[in-house]
C-alpha cells in the first residue's frame, strides 16, 4: 500500500517539475515579466492616453438652472446653461421667457469666469457645472 503513496508523490513530484520547467518556457518566449507587454498592448495603451487628453478639451461638464425671470409668470420657463471643459473654458447660454417674447444670450467662459457681468441664474449654472 505505502508503495502505491511513494509512486503517486513520485508522479506528482515530475508533472510540478514540468509544470514549472513549461511556465518558465512561457515567460521567456514572451520576453519576460509583468513589464513585457506584447506590441499591440502598448499601443492600446497609447491610444487610451491620447483619447484621455483629448477628452479634457471636450464641453463634457454641464448643468441647466430653470427660473421664472419675470414675477408675472410661471413654470420656470427661462433657463440658463453652462457647457464647458475641464478647464472651465466653453460658453453659457441663457434664454428669458416672457409673456410676448423670448431672448437668447450667450457669454463665452475662460477659466470658469466670465468677461461680461452674469446673471446669479448663470453665475449658479457654472458653478453646478464646476466638478
Amino acid at each position: 500500500m505505502w508503495i502505491l503513496s511513494v509512486a503517486a508523490l513520485v508522479v506528482a513530484l515530475l508533472t510540478l517539475v514540468l509544470a514549472v520547467v513549461a511556465l518558465r518556457r512561457t515567460q521567456r518566449s514572451r520576453g519576460g515579466g509583468a513589464d513585457a507587454l506584447p506590441e499591440d498592448v502598448r499601443g492600446l495603451r497609447q491610444e487610451v492616453a491620447a483619447l484621455k487628453r483629448e477628452a479634457g478639451d471636450a464641453l463634457r461638464h454641464l448643468a441647466v438652472v430653470r427660473y421664472d425671470a419675470f414675477g408675472d409668470m410661471g413654470g420656470h420657463l427661462s433657463w440658463s446653461l453652462a457647457l464647458l471643459d475641464d478647464g472651465g473654458h466653453g460658453v453659457v447660454v441663457t434664454s428669458i421667457h416672457g409673456r410676448s417674447e423670448a431672448r437668447t444670450y450667450a457669454k463665452n467662459i475662460s477659466g470658469w469666469t466670465c468677461e461680461q457681468q452674469l446673471s446669479p441664474e448663470e453665475d449658479e449654472a457654472i458653478s453646478h457645472a464646476r466638478p
